[in-house]
């Protein structure tokens, strides 16, 4: 699903058009570089402080400062006092080092019993540690990242072949994908100098789906299929009979009604309504401008997985597709669309707990285009945005489609009455709350 890209990122708000704008010349490439260069001085500052402050606390390196400056300052200038506290700050980490003597030789393993849960929900993860060796353990305190927070409980001294087991609950407040661990046994000094970490590898992940609803079936679309339903459209062959007419040249004599044309005296041939199958498409957009809060994006979520997910239980061909990013420092936009995993209900809304938004992105309107080349034999899109898109926006989107195709747009305002307008062949829905949109797809139908 591409289209060519232009020359420059006008449109897009990534990294490098907020330092230098459109500009392609020697001199905001050397910008760019400038910072670049910056940021990556600055990631391997990260990575040094990591690693000083993997033994080391914050604390211990402030002491070991102290102590450094003590020595300095109490033999320099003869102060007594400086040269006390700095022996006796190596006394505190003589004393923290033996702390961190012996091994930490436990074996742990996390458990997620359930690794789907809405949002709003709690998981509970299991966490399981015993001592493989033929020795006793002493105690010590396991820590479990949970996301950007961290988990902890004490372990007592272990027995040999012994087993510790600890259940806690993950809170769900965000859709996303939530990594738990992994578990580290942590022995330290009591002041807080030092610390010994050990790592097991195990890592794993929650996945926090969007809330979605059950809506009205979608089963109108473009493509002929026995199992289609009848529709307003009338054809010259199909499976539902809807009325007679005179013959027109072109017609088959196959379709020819023998006996009306005997007493009306001229031909008469079946007419039918066109059966038709659901072909689905349901584009979201990931731009910023198109949401005027991340409450309004996290509607919008919830809206595209409700669709996408009754289309998939409707046994319907669906294709949900999202805005693709642009890299940072990229000079060209990325006019593409990524599709999701739209396989099963739980394949499809795993795949909505990892995007988010992004100034970045491509905003609907060229969504809808990319998509709409990108599709074939669709029959219905689903434009799926917030409140900062304007009808006029909306409306040039749907003029992308080729004709026949329906086009829903569902504009997500929480707290906003729900509406339905109608905008030549294009339907605007705005929803306030997740189950809005159930009654306003029936209002839309009877529409």
């Amino acid at each position: 699903m591409t289209l060519d890209s232009p020359t420059s990122t006008t449109g897009v708000d990534n990294a490098r058009t907020r330092l230098v704008g459109a500009r392609q010349g020697r001199l905001a490439d050397a910008v760019v570089d400038v910072v670049r260069g910056w940021r990556a001085f600055a990631a391997w500052c990260g990575r040094v402080w990591r690693a000083t402050t993997e033994i080391m606390t914050i604390t211990g390196v402030c002491v070991a400062l102290m102590t450094i400056a003590s020595f300095v300052v109490g033999y320099v200038a003869g102060w007594a006092e400086a040269v006390v506290f700095a022996w006796l700050g190596v006394a505190l980490f003589i004393i923290a080092m033996i702390y961190l003597l012996g091994s930490v030789n436990y074996h742990a393993v996390l458990h997620l019993p359930n690794p789907r849960v809405v949002v709003g929900a709690s998981a509970p993860v299991d966490v399981i540690v015993s001592n493989p060796m033929r020795h006793g353990l002493l105690a010590a305190r396991i820590e479990v990242p949970v996301g950007a927070g961290v988990a902890e409980f004490a372990v007592p001294g272990l027995r040999p072949s012994a087993e510790f087991r600890d259940v806690f609950l993950v809170p769900t407040t965000r859709r996303g994908v939530v990594t738990i661990g992994p578990i580290r046994s942590v022995r330290a000094d009591p002041v807080g100098l030092m610390r010994r970490e050990a790592d097991w590898q195990q890592t794993v992940e929650l996945f926090v789906h969007p809330a979605t609803i059950s809506i009205p079936s979608m089963s109108t679309g473009m493509v002929h299929d026995l199992e289609g339903n009848p529709t307003r459209e009338l054809t010259t062959s199909d499976m539902s009979f809807h009325a007679l007419r005179e013959y027109a040249r072109g017609d088959e004599r196959r379709h020819i009604h023998w006996r009306s044309s005997a007493k009306t005296g001229a031909f008469m041939v079946r007419q039918f309504e066109q059966t038709r199958r659901s072909n689905l498409l349901v584009a979201l957009s990931l731009a910023d401008a198109d949401f005027a809060s991340e409450d309004e994006f996290e509607l919008a979520v919830s809206s595209a997985g409700s669709l996408g997910v009754q289309a998939i239980r409707d046994t319907r061909a669906v294709s949900v597709v999202v805005s693709e990013k642009t890299p940072d420092f990229a000079k060209n936009a990325v006019y593409d669309v990524r599709a999701l995993d739209a396989a099963s209900p739980t394949r499809l809304l795993d795949s909505l707990c990892r995007i988010d938004t992004t100034s970045a992105a491509l905003r609907i309107v060229d969504v809808a285009k990319v998509a709409a080349e990108g599709t074939p034999d669709l029959s219905i899109a689903f434009l799926v945005c917030g409140s900062t898109v304007t009808a006029a926006q909306l409306r040039h989107a749907s003029s992308m489609f080729r004709q026949g195709v329906e086009v829903v747009a569902v504009r997500c305002t929480p707290g906003e009455t729900p509406s339905l307008r109608k905008l030549g062949d294009m339907s605007i829905l705005t929803v306030g709350y997740l189950d809005d949109l159930r009654s306003s797809l029936a209002r839309s139908r009877a529409a």
